[in-house]
This record gives structure tokens, C-alpha cells and sequence, in this order.
């Protein structure tokens, strides 16, 4: 796993218009994706889940569900990502299999991060590193305190929050993995081109 991991808008409410979106992001470079939305339409989520699986497809890139390994198995999504309050990761990897993708939420925690990797997790998310919109209430990590995490997990790392073409550099030089983009590609004027320019970082 490396690269630049993309987790769809989850202001979108139209599945034309997010297929469009996260088709252009995959164009572009981005080399994992992640749905992301909060509804309870679930006719609505069904339908934007498809829509983005329907471009991941098309493009041979792996899809993750956010929270939702039920929607993942059934949907036959490539995995799920789970935060700390999203369910055991054990039972997680015993639905989705043994070849499914399992991210898990470990904010600034070593703790976290080693019970993740015992619990079999595909890779370990750090942060939020900078302000963000998509996780305005996350504590702070600093640079130095995630470069310790990287160096001390034995699986793929991923860092999060407010990961920007101007901030992108100094957090790759941590060691993590791949860097989780939401706004700064899917809030871009080009997509494709916001996509592309931050995947050169690599």
C-alpha cells in the first residue's frame, strides 16, 4: 500500500455527479478509495455507495466502506475502515475475509495502533494533522509524534486530516504509507489535476 488515498465528499447527495468525482480522482492518481457518508436514507446511501464502487471498478482501484462492514460485504466492496467505534475488527475480517482491506481509525495512539495490527487490521490511520473539515473534532498529532507511530507499526500507515499539496511533502517524510485526501481533491476546481499533482508526491 502507497500513495494517495482519497475519502469521498460526503456533502455529495448525487450519485451521477460523486461517480464523476471520485472517476476523475482514480484518473488522477489516487490509488485507494474511501466512501464516506451520514444518512439516514438508506435507499440514498445504497445508491451513492454503488455509484462510487461503479468508478473504482471501472478504474481497477480498491473501494472501502466507511463504518459499514455489513454494506461492504453485501456490496462486495474490497474492505471497510473502521473507527473506534465502528464494531470489532475481529468480527470485521471474519465477514469480509481474509483478503479484505481493514483500516482502523488509531488518532495518536500506540495503544490503538498495536491492538489494531493484533486484531488484523490492513493498515493503521494517524491524526487529524491539520484542521479539518471532515474531522473538525479529532485531536491534534504532531509531526514528530506520528513519525514515532510509523516508525514503531508493523503494517502500512496512513495519515489524515487537513493533508494539503503544501503540507503533503513534510508528512510523507514521517514514513507513512499513503496520505487520506478529502477536500483538497473533491473541493478542487480540477479534481483530476488536484489528484494527479498530489500523487507526484510520492
Amino acid at each position: 500500500m502507497q500513495g494517495l488515498y482519497v475519502v469521498t465528499d460526503a456533502s455529495i447527495t448525487d450519485p451521477e455527479l460523486l461517480y464523476r468525482q471520485v472517476d476523475e480522482a482514480v484518473a488522477g492518481g489516487s490509488q485507494l478509495v474511501q466512501f464516506r457518508h451520514k444518512t439516514i436514507d438508506s435507499g440514498l446511501y445504497l445508491a451513492l455507495a454503488e455509484a462510487v464502487l461503479e468508478a473504482c471498478r471501472r478504474n481497477f482501484t480498491p473501494c472501502l466502506i466507511n463504518d459499514q462492514v455489513t454494506i461492504a460485504k453485501v456490496l462486495e466492496a474490497d474492505g471497510a475502515h473502521l473507527g473506534q467505534g465502528d464494531g470489532s475488527l475481529l468480527d470485521a475480517r471474519q465477514s469480509l475475509g481474509p483478503n479484505a482491506l481493514l483500516g482502523r481509525t488509531c488518532h495518536g495512539s500506540q495503544e490503538l495502533m498495536e491492538q489494531a495490527v493484533a486484531d488484523g487490521a490492513s493498515y493503521c490511520a494517524f491524526g487529524r494533522l491539520f484542521e479539518s473539515d471532515t474531522k473538525p473534532q479529532a485531536s491534534g498529532l504532531s509531526l514528530n509524534q506520528l513519525k514515532d507511530l510509523v516508525s514503531q507499526c508493523a503494517i502500512p500507515t496512513v495519515a489524515i486530516g487537513g493533508i494539503t499539496l503544501d503540507n503533503g511533502r513534510q508528512i510523507l517524510d514521517t514514513g507513512v504509507a499513503m496520505l487520506a485526501v478529502s477536500g483538497a481533491v473533491f473541493r478542487a476546481k480540477e479534481i483530476g489535476e488536484a489528484a494527479r499533482r498530489l500523487s507526484e508526491l510520492f
